[in-house]
């Protein structure tokens, strides 16, 4: 019987390590994942899914570029950003542009934890902090 807080985390990390395949998260696993515990209802099952929904999202997060952006910025500026990208991280990246005007010009890629900044508010606050 999975009953405290430590033991709902650990069960959810077993989960989520049966949920990959090569290092990579399978939806045929987790859909495996989600069918056993919709089958045999364990003891606490949504506060162990809600752990391993967080476990998810996180994982899913790795493999989202979030470009924020000022002005226009081109299908192939993307499709560099989530090659280079790509490389970097070595695991498929995809895009999503999110419009930010305070940045004035230039781009603010989020990745996971990872922020890389070259827009003209990035450079000013720099300045602002050094100064």
């Amino acid at each position: 019987m999975v009953t405290g807080k430590a033991q709902i985390q650990q069960l959810a990390r077993q989960l989520f390590k049966l949920s990959l395949v090569d290092g990579r998260l399978s939806s045929e696993q987790v859909a495996g994942i989600l069918g056993y515990v919709e089958k045999h209802h364990p003891v606490n099952a949504v506060t162990i899914l809600t752990a391993y929904q967080r476990l998810i999202a996180t994982e899913v997060a790795k493999g989202v570029a979030l470009v924020e952006h000022s002005g226009p910025v081109s299908a192939s500026v993307l499709a560099g950003i989530a090659t280079s990208l790509s490389a970097r991280y070595q695991r498929p990246v995809t895009t999503q542009t999110k419009a930010n005007p305070t940045l004035f010009a230039g781009l603010r890629v989020r990745i996971g934890d990872d922020v890389f900044e070259s827009s003209i508010a990035g450079q000013l606050a720099a300045l602002s902090a050094s100064a």
